[in-house]
């Protein structure tokens, strides 16, 4: 067995394959003051948090996607710091076999859910087979074929074969365990009445408009990086869902919100030169990208693909619609995701930096001609028309408004059609779209399993070579010969054109009249850590 050290006493052990994370890559700003006079803030009080995505679901083993919205009802059962090293959640230690196909996992003791009850191992076990059985993300969990509580306090998980993205998806919010209680009352309708361990218990859920939470009274086992490992400072924590940026903004200025999410890019150097707002800047472990669905005869046709790729102007689009907010990208990861590379990403845009020249010739090349003379092409009578599926989110719609400007030069008519969240996925899910203008986020190289991956229903495209690869970098538990497996992935991808990686979002906060504030990369805001600045 190779022993995994306590965690608590080593709290910044490098999980193998995390080691190169490419932190240059992250751009990171915040103003707030170095040292804060903890005379000026104050416990107690209703902290008012802005999101433009309300979540679909608090049950996060049926969901594909949490935030700060939905996470912190539960406590993650490994954590990662400020700089991406692991360290202790509700696992205070582990053990890898050799042959990588057995974790050992003992759990820290005196902790609670919701309801009262005990963690064990054996809820962490019911959690854990409960996600495996219905998460429409149950493939995070990799080939597991048994979970086992060996005593009240030791977890085992054994694979069918190595897995080494399984400390992704344990950094994750959806392997958290839930209240055994709360699985027991509500059953499939545990979504609407969700209990964890986490700081912050479910009050109530407003369709619509808000989600509030209150303070975690019992709570005292905080992760490392919050100075606070009690309950929130604050009585109650409610996320407001307001899609209207004038809307947003008003609230905020006014003082009804003291964080807001996801600030719209033609507010960040209002909000820079506002007295009392600060600004916290981070660059996403993930990308912003148009999802081709291949499975359509139009796209698969590399030619028609790859003209797609070089119509599209990403320094464009990051200049007018994110406002320079964005980092633009032609490769498949982002630089903050361990097995970036350099490398394939000069690569990528060598090959598909705007040439409108060569994707007019690429589509002539597939047999599309501009027969009507109306500047849309033409072929056995039908023409090039594309339907785009995007969300309600202000700034997808004007991204939307540049692609199908762009598009249009090289005689192809983009259709935009703005649809709820979930709709978009049932669409996506049915393979019933043309493109989606969508996003990811994730903290391992595995997320192009996750999009390519074979035994993925959604996924966006394949080859045998693809798969074999994609599964051989799951296998493989040596960081460096994965972090090679992955370069030769994307590769793969960049000279297949499978989709259009377009830029990696800088996520900027805006907040007032609280201290404490900061955000971990890996799981949002530290919410334990923030006081409600005193009214003068």
């Amino acid at each position: 067995m190779r022993q995994v050290k306590d965690m608590l006493e080593n709290h910044k052990i490098w999980i193998i394959f995390l080691f190169l994370l490419v932190l240059t890559g992250c751009s990171t700003e915040d103003t707030t003051p170095k040292s804060q006079d903890a005379s000026k803030a104050t416990n107690g009080g209703e902290l008012v948090i802005s999101s433009v995505r309300e979540p679909d679901t608090l049950d996060v083993q049926k969901t594909t996607w949490v935030d700060n919205a939905n996470v912190h009802l539960f406590d993650y059962l490994i954590g990662r710091d400020m700089d991406g090293s692991i360290i202790p959640g509700l696992v205070k230690d582990y053990t890898i076999a050799d042959d990588g196909k057995s974790w050992t996992f003992h759990l820290r003791e005196n902790v609670k859910f919701h309801s009262g009850e005990e963690l064990t191992a054996e809820s962490v076990k019911a959690s854990m087979e409960r996600f495996i059985k219905q998460s429409p993300v149950n493939f995070l969990a990799g080939p597991i074929t048994g979970v086992e509580a060996s005593d009240k306090s030791t977890l085992i998980v054994n694979f069918s074969e190595p897995y080494a993205p399984f400390i992704a998806g344990l950094t994750s919010i959806y392997l958290s365990p839930l209240d055994p209680a709360a699985l027991k009352s509500e059953g499939d309708k545990f979504g609407n009445k969700p209990s964890g361990t986490g700081p912050l218990l479910f009050e109530k859920w407003i369709r619509g408009d808000s989600i509030t939470f209150v303070k975690n009274e019992q709570y005292n086992w905080g992760p490392s990086d919050a100075e606070n490992k009690g309950g929130t400072n604050v009585d109650k924590v409610v996320f407001r869902f307001i899609k209207d940026e004038n809307t947003r903004m008003l609230e905020f200025n006014q003082g009804n919100i003291q964080i807001m999410l996801d600030v719209p890019p033609s507010s960040v150097k209002t909000l820079e030169n506002t007295s009392g707002v600060q600004l916290h800047k981070l660059l996403d472990n993930g990308l912003t990208y148009l999802a081709i669905n291949n499975d359509k005869p139009l796209f698969q046709d590399p030619k028609v693909r790859k003209a797609i790729n070089l119509a599209i102007d990403r320094n464009q689009i990051v200049q007018y619609a994110m406002e320079g907010y964005a980092k633009p990208m032609y490769g498949p990861l982002s630089p903050t995701i361990p097995g970036y590379s350099e490398k394939v990403e000069k690569m990528a845009e060598q090959m598909y930096t705007r040439n409108v020249e060569q994707a007019k010739q690429l589509l002539h090349d597939a047999g599309w001609s501009n027969v009507n003379g109306n500047g849309v092409l033409v072929k056995e009578g039908k023409q090039l028309s594309i339907e785009l599926l995007l969300t309600e989110e202000p700034v997808m719609q004007r991204i939307a408004q540049i692609l199908q400007n762009q598009l249009k030069e090289v005689g192809i008519d983009l259709r935009i059609t703005v649809q709820d969240d979930s709709t978009i996925r049932t669409n996506e899910s049915k393979k019933m779209h043309d493109l989606i203008l969508w996003q990811y986020g994730w903290s391992d190289p595995d997320i192009l399993y996750i999009l390519f991956g074979k035994d993925i229903p959604t996924r966006l495209f394949s080859t045998p070579e693809l798969e074999e690869l994609l599964i051989k970098g799951r296998q493989t538990m040596d960081e460096k010969a994965r972090m090679a497996v992955y370069e030769r992935v994307q590769e793969l991808l960049v000279t297949e054109s499978p989709w259009v990686p377009l830029f990696a979002r800088e996520r900027i906060t805006a907040y007032r009249d609280i201290e404490g504030f900061k955000v971990n990369p890996y799981k949002k805001i530290v919410i334990q850590d923030i006081k409600l600045k005193k009214q003068q």
